[in-house]
């Protein structure tokens, strides 16, 4: 059925008050875990003081969110200020030179930052990776720059590259591992987009203007080759209606979220809690499963600042990069689901949709899904827990491609057919709640640890069976319901733009 099909309006206000409701329940409870748990000597390394003047302190168990506030935070300011600057004054006097202004800076960056080795280290895997695009076979690009790769994910080659790097400050390994990944990542798009090009090739500053363009060097996200290329060659710079305003608009949004989130981390603890597995079992089953669910909005809007960030410089330049992730409060499809939306379109074109096709047949999707998360793998780092998240996330796309498949056999598609849309709509959302929870399951193993998401499992489907179990899903499905009248009010949205267009 389509995703038009409508549900009566009191029935979802309903959905919204029963949603409500459990969130705010679930919510008390998490903070009253966090105001009893304050001065536990357990947590002492993840809680440090903070607002004293509330008698509050501040949950600082996040290494990444420290680090950009403390340690990283002039870094940040001192370099993208000087290329904000440097752009502005570049797409001034000579727009056509811009992408060389932004390599050189980039560079100039990189050297003062990191030291000429690392610089050597970078310039020699873009030189290799160059030189193997001229072959212009993509297997051969695909296995250069997934060893490259490898050199720095696996020992001990990591090791080994790392030892040139001389000096030692608190933002070394970050940066070093940063910066090389991203780096493999785009001379591959590179490498790739030269095989796919029919005369001629491109040139060896190509690669070095993408790939020192320093608001997406140490931290991304990764904008594919071909569309950096097009955009930084645009000469005629010009202002869309009313872009400055939504750039402004959207540094604020950045701005608020992260004073939001130290707000959050002054009241809820909900990164320290789940170090402490004896103190969460004896929490309620709902105010685990919140714990649990908070867990992955907060890595989404950590993502969403980082990323909301770098994009705001890079639309200042002229660029249209990657949007932020889709807000993990509004997924319940596995093929949705990423917290870097550069990586996924980078995976999405070169290897998922380039083997699974239109991802409609199971054997096709297998493959691409296996590939996928291959190299997912070898990007986050090989290790025990990487293996099982990726593991069952794989397993989780092709679990809904098997059921729907399922589901369109008879008498199945023939029963469904009878229905109403409404009723279509009220089956397929009970399904969405189930996918709802797989998705948190299966991503608080890498955000959290395997001995929590084991717990948050047992908890909700075992020893919290038939209740918890039935009234979590129930609530999960009055989410999932809201999430399909918000798709269906976009779908309504875009087919009256589209009819505008065409007249």
């Amino acid at each position: 059925m389509g995703v038009k099909a409508r549900l009566p309006s009191y029935e979802l206000g309903f959905y919204a008050l029963a949603l409500t409701c459990a969130v705010v329940y679930s919510g008390s409870g998490i903070f009253e875990a966090s105001r009893d748990s304050m001065n536990r000597k357990a947590f002492r390394d993840g809680i440090k003081p903070g607002w004293h003047y509330f008698g509050r302190k501040m949950d600082m168990a996040d290494f990444e969110w420290v680090m950009w506030f403390t340690s990283f935070r002039n870094f940040i300011i001192f370099a993208l200020s000087g290329h904000i600057l440097f752009a502005k004054i570049c797409s001034m006097i000579m727009p056509q030179h811009r992408a060389v202004v932004y390599m050189l800076y980039g560079l100039l960056s990189v050297l003062g930052s990191m030291g000429l080795a690392y610089l050597m280290i970078i310039l020699s895997h873009c030189v290799v990776l160059y030189s193997v695009s001229l072959v212009k076979h993509k297997w051969l690009c695909y296995v250069a720059g997934l060893c490259s790769l490898a050199s720095f994910k696996l020992e001990p080659f990591s090791s080994w590259q790392s030892g040139f790097v001389t000096g030692a400050f608190d933002l070394q390994d970050v940066l070093f591992y940063g910066g090389s990944g991203f780096t493999i990542m785009r001379c591959m798009s590179f490498a790739l987009e030269s095989c796919e090009r029919k005369e001629g090739i491109f040139s060896i500053f190509d690669l070095l203007k993408y790939n020192f363009y320093l608001p997406f060097f140490f931290f991304g996200p990764i904008m594919t080759f071909d569309q950096f290329y097009a955009q930084v060659n645009t000469r005629e710079l010009r202002r869309k209606d009313d872009e400055m305003r939504n750039i402004r608009v959207h540094a604020l949004l950045n701005v608020g979220a992260i004073i939001a989130v130290d707000i959050f981390f002054h009241f809820f603890y909900i990164l320290t809690l789940p170090s402490d597995l004896k103190f969460v079992n004896r929490l309620s089953d709902w105010s685990l499963a919140g714990l649990a669910y908070s867990n992955l909005v907060y890595d989404w809007v950590k993502a969403a600042v980082m990323f909301g960030v770098i994009n705001t410089i890079a639309r200042l330049d002229h660029l249209e990069p990657p949007q932020p992730p889709k807000c993990i409060t509004m997924l319940y499809v596995f093929a949705e689901t990423h917290f870097d939306r550069g990586i996924n379109d980078w995976l999405c074109k070169y290897v998922y949709d380039h083997i699974g096709e239109n991802h409609d047949n199971v054997v096709k999707e297998l493959k691409a899904t296996i590939s996928t998360f291959a190299i997912t793998t070898l990007w986050l780092g090989p290790c025990e827990i990487v293996y099982i998240w990726s593991f069952f996330n794989c397993f989780g796309l092709n679990f809904e491609l098997w059921v729907q498949k399922f589901f369109q056999r008879e008498p199945f598609a023939k029963m469904e057919a009878k229905m109403s849309a409404a009723m279509s709509r009220r089956i397929r959302a009970v399904f969405g709640a189930a996918n709802f929870w797989a998705i948190v399951l299966y991503n608080i193993l890498a955000l959290n640890s395997l001995e929590f998401a084991s717990l948050v499992t047992k908890r909700l489907l075992l020893t919290g069976f038939p209740v918890s179990t039935l009234s979590i899903w129930f609530i999960t499905y009055c989410g999932v319901q809201l999430i399909k009248e918000h798709e269906r009010f976009l779908a309504i949205e875009e087919e009256k733009c589209d009819k505008a267009k065409q007249e």
